[in-house]
């Protein structure tokens, strides 16, 4: 798959990522679900779809925030839940990191925003 086609899959992807939307659950209330984000060392993070990475060394704990899908009329007192985070080889933990609860199940997440990864990241993400 070519670089343009890489770029417009990974656009697609991120978008319906970072959407958060509206649904019913099993019991016929509405409910929400919100992106997945993870507050590391005053960045926020996001997850990247297609990403083959190798996990290093643990580096710390960090913070999924609640989610806020209901415009806080639930729980407002909610401060979140503590990840695990792990360095990934190669990328700068500024740029990149793998969170969960063992290195493992540790997913890839990367600090950007917009909708175009950083030149280091572009190399990562793999073809369908």
């Amino acid at each position: 798959m070519s670089w343009v086609g890489r770029a417009m899959t990974l656009a697609a992807v991120l978008v319906s990522a970072v959407a958060c939307t509206a649904g019913s659950s099993s019991d016929g209330e509405e409910s929400g679900s919100c992106a997945y984000r993870i507050l590391y060392q005053d960045r926020t993070y996001r997850d990247v779809a297609n990403v083959e990475f190798t996990v290093g060394k643990k580096l710390g704990d960090a913070t999924e925030p609640p989610c806020d899908d209901t415009g806080g009329q639930d729980t407002p007192e909610a401060s979140g839940t503590t990840e695990t985070v792990y360095e990934v080889d190669g990328i700068s933990p500024e740029v990149a990191v793998a969170v969960g609860d063992t290195p493992d199940e540790a997913e890839f997440v990367a600090a950007y925003s917009g909708t175009t990864l950083p030149p280091e990241l572009k190399k990562l993400v793999g073809g369908s």
